[in-house]
């Protein structure tokens, strides 16, 4: 590596958002480090209220473990019949060791008597937080428009990729998770905050 390169720490333990991340932040000089890489565990408290201080939480915490500028995500799902919800339970939302598929089979069984598209409306959030020398410096936001599909249907992605409906598509067409990354990644919310955050980092000297 060379010495002027610069290192940043995406603070998460998920290895698909870290793909995702990697490839959209898009940063040839920057050595980019996922928690793994420096044997961290997910420690961090994710007890806030909204999608933005978890993600403050989350950079500040692993920031000040690691000694690196950090960029933690935080991201979600909120459903409009729901009244937002999961919000930011939606990593848990059936529970502590919950798993995608029983995540989207709870939230499939709550609107099971929602059958019009506009009683289906959702969006995914997201908010990246940057921490350098134990301070926030910079913050994005991205929104992805959609709605909740009756069943799963596709396997690429993850999360609530299989069961949510871009705004984009027609009723009843492809889900997240029958799109390409490619497709994914020019839409999504991730892709919006990314967008943003990219070119704060460039800015400075990423």
């Amino acid at each position: 590596m060379s010495a002027d390169r610069r290192r940043l720490l995406i603070a998460t333990g998920s290895r698909h958002k870290f793909g995702e991340l990697r490839d959209l932040l898009d940063l040839p000089n920057t050595e980019l480090l996922s928690l793994a890489d420096l044997g961290f565990g997910d420690s961090a408290t994710e007890d806030g209220s909204t999608f933005e201080e978890n993600a403050r939480k989350k950079a500040l915490h692993y920031a000040q473990l690691s000694g690196l500028p950090t960029l933690a995500d935080d991201s979600g799902i909120e459903v409009d019949a729901l009244g937002g919800r999961p919000g930011v339970h939606t990593r848990r939302y059936a529970g502590s060791d919950a798993t995608d598929e029983r995540n989207n089979r709870k939230l499939l069984d709550e609107l099971a008597g929602f059958y019009g598209p506009d009683e289906r409306t959702a969006r995914y959030r997201c908010v990246l937080v940057l921490v350098e020398d134990g301070v926030v410096v910079e913050t994005t936001h991205g929104v992805f428009e959609g709605r909740i599909a009756f069943e799963p249907r596709g396997t690429g992605g993850f999360g609530y990729d299989p069961i949510f409906e871009p705004a984009s598509e027609p009723v009843g067409g492809r889900t997240v998770g029958l799109l390409s990354l490619a497709e994914k990644n020019a839409i999504s919310h991730r892709a919006r905050a990314a967008l943003g955050m990219r070119e704060l980092l460039v800015a400075r000297g990423y």
